[in-house]
């Protein structure tokens, strides 16, 4: 037995637990043993029946002297068994699991875990978990232990789980090895692995918890940073198939672009271009991540390099996530780029180019550039925006369409720089931390439920005096049966509303994700001529909307978002020279909730709210749920910027000392096992 094998070699297990096993992303016993537990019960006090205390958790072992059906006053039917311990006896009740009596008879020997009451001056137990024993001294999985709590699924339980698990860890002939140096063992304090993994599953006291997770935590952010740094060592050997070169004349034309933009670039943009450029003249493919607050001017950025690579002869591809996105850097990059001879193009679902594509030597699209129907033979950069929204295939698919081209990735998804380095390790990080001159920070507001009317007052007064423009965002386009409270603003309802109600006097748009990309296009174009006040719109418009004359924001049910994405709303107003507010509706009186949306109402650092983010609600927030391409960590947390940065440096440290024992099978298993790129396969 060893943990290469597949879980339908577990003895005694049938293959529907094997098929929902497999559905959780399980298919080997290694899957198996690192599915952690997300909390514990502690059994481990055995106790004498007669000594036992109400409000007590305890294990209980006894002979089953009686087993009856009965039914409570609200028609549930109960399952009650009497055990007997020779101390005494006590009744245990289980509700509307029928088929119990048919498993636990009289005479059986039984050990019970649970927690005692008294109900009607009448001692009981109401047990959680029970296992049957052939005899008093057999050791046990399911009680008289600290015992492991597993996130489940329909049809596959915590205990069947542990069950598996126990029977790994207990049968293994050969154990996985230490890969670990020793040194490193000690210098961190690192328990053994194999230990570790028998003391996060089956710990014999609570203390053992925290050092074993921290050694598979560790064990997690080593592997994925060493991995990102043997990736970027193979990268550095690979050879650019595009050499850009600065000539007088390039570096004149070059100069002159940047003097006759519309505005002084920041010192961080001039510090990412310039770590861009050092990119683009190396031998090596550049692959590098540009990271910026919302409206800190990455496309800027990104238009210089692309018209750079324009110069060296080379095509540059600039994908965006969405229609809108693409459409606005088109816009946007089209402005900069017009006068200096560059063709674009535009690719997307709805829009393809009037003539052949490389004839361009820009285009910009969504996922459309990826179809195969597309050969593209020149080109040198491949820019990807809001990039974790992409998979990690489509991302290798699009950078496949040139050979070995330079590689730009950038999102204005605020990530505190140690996750960021985490995460995206293999790749060299730009950070653009500074908004642009003159540019005013958005004031925000959480507007409690009584001074809503005076708010839209207020609004009513702004279009008129200033002739300013609104946003409206709305979580749900449609009223879900699931949503019902109050708080939960439908788009189309609330436009309705708005529009007959309060707002009677000025043109109202209504945008949302379902409509058609030509009238998406349509909405966008009115809402920017100035023909729509005030916009309705779920959060489609998160990313890529840049309305200079829109200074106002209303984001209803405020708190069913991610700090990090009302961050990313907010970006979207502002944009342009007059003071700008983003007001924050909520029909929510929590405290944690409020005090959330204070924190954001105060704050206009994203990194700063990120982090925030991460520590309150975790990950998911930051990235999304759904997002693809970001990693699902087994054990470590984002979160814990410590353990980031030892095992940072212990990755430094490992390579510089034990480099040789990359090509070890002890760590390049551990590497293919957690299917990095890093590791070449013979």
């Amino acid at each position: 037995m060893n943990l290469d094998q597949p879980l339908n070699k577990l003895p005694f297990t049938k293959a529907a637990t094997v098929y929902r096993m497999k559905k959780l992303g399980l298919a080997t016993f290694w899957d198996l043993i690192n599915y952690f537990p997300f909390r514990y019960e502690n059994y481990s006090l055995i106790s004498p029946i007669a000594k036992i205390q109400p409000g007590e958790n305890v294990t209980l072992k006894g002979v089953i002297t009686k087993t009856a059906m009965g039914i409570t006053k609200r028609g549930l039917k109960t399952q009650q068994v009497v055990i007997d311990d020779g101390s005494g006896s006590i009744n245990l009740v289980w509700y509307n699991q029928p088929y119990l009596l048919k498993i636990l008879k009289p005479g059986f020997l039984i050990s019970v875990a649970g927690q005692v009451s008294d109900y009607f001056f009448r001692r009981q137990f109401t047990p959680s978990e029970y296992e049957i024993l052939k005899f008093p001294s057999q050791p046990t999985i399911h009680t008289g232990r600290i015992v492991p709590i597993y996130p489940e699924t329909q049809g596959l339980s915590s205990k069947t789980i542990r069950e598996k698990i126990f029977y790994i860890l207990s049968n293994l002939k050969n154990k996985p090895e230490e890969f670990l140096p020793e040194k490193i063992l000690l210098d961190n304090q690192l328990f053994l692995e194999f230990e570790a993994y028998k003391k996060i599953h089956f710990p014999q006291s609570m203390k053992e918890i925290e050092p074993a997770r921290h050694r598979l935590s560790f064990d997690e952010l080593f592997l994925i940073q060493l991995s990102a740094a043997l990736t970027k060592k193979k990268w550095q050997k690979e050879k650019a198939s595009f050499l850009y070169s600065f000539t007088e004349n390039c570096k004149k034309k070059l100069e002159n672009f940047i003097a006759r933009l519309p505005f002084e670039l920041t010192n961080s943009q001039k510090k990412a271009w310039q770590e861009i450029f050092d990119d683009l003249n190396r031998t090596f493919p550049m692959n590098r991540f540009l990271q910026g607050d919302v409206g800190a001017g990455k496309t800027v950025v990104a238009a210089i390099a692309s018209y750079y690579t324009f110069l060296n002869h080379y095509q540059t591809l600039f994908m965006a996530p969405t229609e809108i996105l693409a459409e606005q850097h088109y816009q946007i990059i089209s402005n900069l780029l017009k006068k200096e001879g560059v063709k674009i193009a535009l690719i997307t679902g709805s829009k393809k180019p009037a003539s052949n594509i490389n004839d361009y030597d820009l285009i910009i699209g969504t996922h459309a550039l990826i179809s195969k129907n597309l050969q593209f033979h020149r080109v040198g950069l491949v820019i990807i925006d809001e990039q974790q929204r992409f998979g990690v295939q489509q991302r290798l698919m699009l950078q496949n369409k040139g050979v070995n081209p330079h590689l730009l990735t950038m999102t204005a998804t605020p990530i505190p720089r140690t996750v960021a380095l985490t995460l995206y390790g293999e790749l060299d990080l730009s950070t653009i931390d500074e908004l642009p001159k003159g540019r005013i920070p958005v004031k925000t507001y959480l507007v409690p439920k009584e001074k809503r009317d005076d708010c839209y007052n207020w609004i009513k007064k702004k279009i008129n005096q200033e002739k300013i423009q609104i946003f409206i965002i709305c979580p749900l386009i449609e009223e879900s049966e699931k949503e019902t409270m109050a708080s939960v603003k439908a788009a189309k309802k609330e436009y309705q509303f708005l529009k007959e109600n309060v707002f009677t006097n000025f043109n109202l748009g209504l945008l949302h994700g379902r409509l058609r990309a030509k009238e998406k296009t349509k909405l966008m174009n009115d809402f920017k001529e100035g023909r729509i006040d005030i916009l309705i719109a779920t959060s489609v418009v998160e990313v890529g909307i840049d309305i200079p004359n829109a200074t106002v924001m209303i984001i209803e049910a405020a708190e069913r978002y991610g700090l990090a994405q009302l961050h990313q709303l907010r970006g979207r107003i502002g944009r342009g020279n007059k003071q700008a507010f983003c007001f924050l509706f909520t029909e929510k009186t929590d405290e944690r909730i409020i005090a959330r949306l204070n924190f954001f109402a105060k704050n206009n650092n994203g990194s700063k709210i990120a982090e925030y983010d991460l520590h309150t609600r975790g990950p998911g927030e930051i990235f999304g749920v759904k997002q693809h391409g970001y990693i699902n960590l087994k054990i470590a947390s984002l979160s814990d910027f410590s353990l980031i940065n030892k095992t940072k440096k212990t990755v430094n440290f490992f390579l510089n000392k034990y480099s040789e024992l990359i090509d070890q099978p002890k760590i390049k298993n551990r590497l293919q096992i957690y299917n990095f790129e890093a590791v070449s396969r013979d």
